[in-house]
């Protein structure tokens, strides 16, 4: 079976990897086009580029800038993928996945249809889920929307980040999208359609002002606020006029003095620093200020005077 690989960040190399050491065979690859990064601009590669530059260099590598172009449709064809696999990439034109007559396949990090869109770990778990999981389902128009192939359960542990969900979530993808290759191979594979008879929470793009914390919320709110955000793209909030991305947080028991006006802090110099929610205190434990290092909270009001 002749497969072509569509991914862009680290979450999809752990899949092209699998499939790679598996002796799957991968005729090509499709990455982003090199973007300049840093301070100095310097053209940077994709991660799924770095990886076959450096693991798999007998895998062609395509990097288009539009996904129409003809030149680019036409390398595509030649290729004559039975199947195509899609992991942390662009949206793709009906043109691009219609064209191998095995169809193409998402991996999506979220238990479709719950969770469609650009950011499905961080909404799950700024929403308080206890649970999420990966999905394998066949691409049609409407985005995250076809046919379910495979489902896996991830849980939810009170204190997870994002970061660290993503983890779990591209180890357990990428060993899904190498059961649904086998699957597919074998010609023995479910195609269940999503069940939109339920309430359905959407998973938008996430950008730097949707991520300021709002105190008003109850201290449960803004942990799993900071947690869904945490170590990417990070809540933030202002301190002594600064602006101060917040990592990790804490929900206080320990806390006996009057409830103070919603957003003000209390702080003992040394090891706390705690913030009036609606409903309660919330510790920080981990934060940057501008221009600075991220730190500990202890690190912190060692060297900053509140």
């Amino acid at each position: 079976m002749r497969i072509i690989f569509m991914g862009t960040p680290e979450f999809a190399v752990a899949s092209l990897k699998v499939l790679v050491e598996n002796h799957c065979n991968v005729v090509a690859v499709v990455t982003a086009p090199d973007k300049p990064v840093g301070r100095g601009q310097k053209l940077g590669m994709s991660a799924v580029k770095e990886y076959v530059v450096n693991h798999a260099p007998h895998i062609p590598l395509l990097q288009p800038e539009k996904l129409k172009a003809p030149a680019f449709l036409e390398e595509l064809k030649s290729y004559q993928a039975d199947l195509q696999i899609v992991v942390a990439f662009r949206m793709l034109p009906e043109v691009v996945w219609n064209m191998p007559p095995l169809g193409t396949f998402n991996l999506h990090g979220s238990l479709l249809p719950q969770y469609r869109g650009a950011a499905p770990i961080n909404w799950a778990i700024i929403n308080g889920e206890t649970e999420t999981g990966v999905t394998t389902f066949f691409l049609k128009h409407e985005i995250d929307t076809g046919s379910i192939i495979f489902q896996e359960k991830e849980p939810i542990a009170p204190n997870d980040t994002v970061g660290e969900v993503y983890e779990r979530l591209m180890y357990k993808g990428a060993n899904l999208v190498l059961t649904t290759v086998q699957a597919i191979a074998q010609g023995s594979y479910p195609q269940m359609p999503q069940d939109e008879n339920q309430e359905l929470r959407h998973a938008p793009k996430i950008f730097k002002e949707t991520c300021q914390i709002n105190w008003q919320q109850t201290a449960q709110a803004v942990h799993n606020f900071v947690r869904g955000l945490s170590p990417y793209p990070a809540a933030w909030t202002t301190l002594a006029g600064k602006g101060c991305k917040v990592y990790k947080t804490r929900l206080v028991h320990d806390y006996e003095g009057e409830k103070l006006a919603i957003g003000a802090f209390f702080t003992d110099h040394k090891t706390k620093l705690y913030v009036q929610c609606e409903d309660a205190m919330i510790a920080i434990e981990e934060l940057q200020l501008e221009m600075k290092k991220r730190m500990s909270i202890e690190d912190f009001l060692r060297g900053n005077k509140l």
